[in-house]
């Protein structure tokens, strides 16, 4: 992964993917080449990972996030930072996010 992710930077969900909740799973749905390895290729996402996605709307940093969320689950703000920057960091190098401008 040549790319990292900025906290202080805001993120969305690419055009070219469909996220949609399915039975207590998210599922992320390439609909354009160049995102994920594939253009087949599907994700699932778990509660954590929807938890930062519902948040990742282009309005909130990556900070904001790891401070909402941290104090929503009552967990130390450097695990949060860790564990958010880490999944952002993995879906903008697969192109499922792109920062906003």
């Amino acid at each position: 992964m040549n790319e990292n992710v900025n906290v202080n930077s805001t993120y969305i969900l690419s055009e070219n993917v469909v996220a949609r909740k399915i039975e207590g799973e998210t599922i992320l749905v390439p609909i354009g080449a160049g995102v994920g390895n594939l253009e087949e290729d599907l994700y699932t996402v778990n509660e954590s990972g929807h938890a930062i996605l519902s948040m990742l709307d282009g309005k909130r940093t990556l900070n904001d996030v790891v401070a909402s969320l941290s104090s929503e689950y009552n967990v130390d703000k450097d695990e949060m930072k860790a564990d958010v920057v880490g999944f952002t960091n993995e879906l903008f190098w697969r192109k499922i996010l792109v920062e906003s401008s």
